[in-house]
């Protein structure tokens, strides 16, 4: 029987094809190590210098707002914050508590806000390239869970991700939205990507399926992506770092969803063609950083963070469409 084991494995190793696929797979492997491949970050964060670093979105606010952040410790790090809401537009508690734990391996927040909604979130790095993050929310109203899990596999020159969004078999069958991306460098400036989406309500509704394509090419102080998406919506931006205090940004979407009338579509419908265009800027001060933006409807924001002590700051948020105002603080 070990002879028979052995003579199969030296059969795996010596016949010509496994041969010719080692070795094609070695070369490839040279080839791709000489191209110096570097990671290219996820999909969810094709655009992230223009969405997220640039943007007023993740930053806007109207009213008065007040955070009061304890720190206990710092490695690892532990801290509590008390948050304070008034005459908010966008739905803010007046009150909210918050605590934060994290490690290198471990992070750990979770907010619970005067109303009784809890929402935390679980990281855990199980290796340099392998995190799982956990996002969860329970509201006291019926229906008003969600939980959401993340695997993201960071390669030397590519990531994979898994998400899966409310899932559940208890109903007899697979529910959720289910979400797979890929992103791969294939030089050192560009990269390209897919996202895959698979979705059902409930197992008594047939289920639904999306594809999405990415590509991101990075210059030397610019960067530039685009998304195509399977409804019919195209995605792209423009970031640009113009010296090192002062970065801009440029946002455009493309809708494009069948509508009545209009020349060229069956039985006489038309495509509907909607576009929204955003331009920003970031400008960095010694002590204080300013945003502003203004899109194509005409809305123009702007935010202004200052710190005036080493433990307070303060930020001024304004939008002239029908003219919103907030002044918080944070402490």
């Amino acid at each position: 029987m070990a002879d028979e084991k052995v003579t199969t494995m030296g059969f795996m190793q010596d016949n010509a094809m496994m041969t010719a696929i080692r070795d094609t797979y070695i070369a490839f492997s040279e080839r791709r190590e000489a191209l110096g491949l570097l990671n290219p970050g996820t999909v969810d964060n094709v655009a992230r210098e223009v969405q997220k670093d640039v943007f007023l979105k993740n930053y806007m606010f109207t009213g008065l707002r007040a955070d009061l952040t304890k720190p206990f410790s710092i490695s690892p790090v532990f801290h509590v914050s008390h948050a304070f809401a008034m005459g908010s537009q966008e739905g803010l508690p007046p009150y909210t508590f918050a605590t934060l734990y994290g490690t290198p391996k471990v992070f750990l927040q979770g907010n619970m806000d005067n109303e009784g909604q809890f929402s935390g979130r679980a990281n855990y790095r199980w290796t340099d390239a392998l995190i799982t993050k956990t996002n969860a929310q329970i509201s006291p109203g019926p229906g008003q869970a969600m939980f959401q899990v993340d695997n993201d596999y960071t390669g030397k020159d590519f990531t994979a991700s898994l998400k899966a969004l409310n899932p559940s078999i208890l109903e007899g069958g697979l529910t959720g939205i289910y979400i797979t991306s890929y992103l791969q460098s294939v030089t050192p400036s560009l990269a390209v990507g897919l996202e895959m989406m698979w979705q059902r309500a409930a197992v008594n509704t047939g289920p639904e399926t999306a594809v999405s394509y990415v590509a991101k090419y990075k210059g030397s102080d610019w960067i530039a992506s685009a998304q195509l998406q399977a409804q019919g919506a195209i995605s792209t931006s423009y970031w640009r770092r113009l010296t090192e205090k002062v970065e801009v940004g440029a946002d455009l979407n493309l809708q494009f969803q069948p509508g009545m009338g209009g020349r060229g579509g069956l039985m006489g419908s038309g495509l509907r063609k909607e576009g929204t265009t955003t331009l920003g800027a970031k400008y960095d001060f010694r002590q204080s950083t300013f945003r502003a933006q203004v899109d194509s409807t005409g809305r123009l924001s702007c935010l202004l963070e200052k710190r005036v002590l080493p433990y307070v700051q303060l930020s001024f948020a304004g939008e002239l469409d029908q003219f919103k105002v907030g002044i918080p603080a944070f402490l």
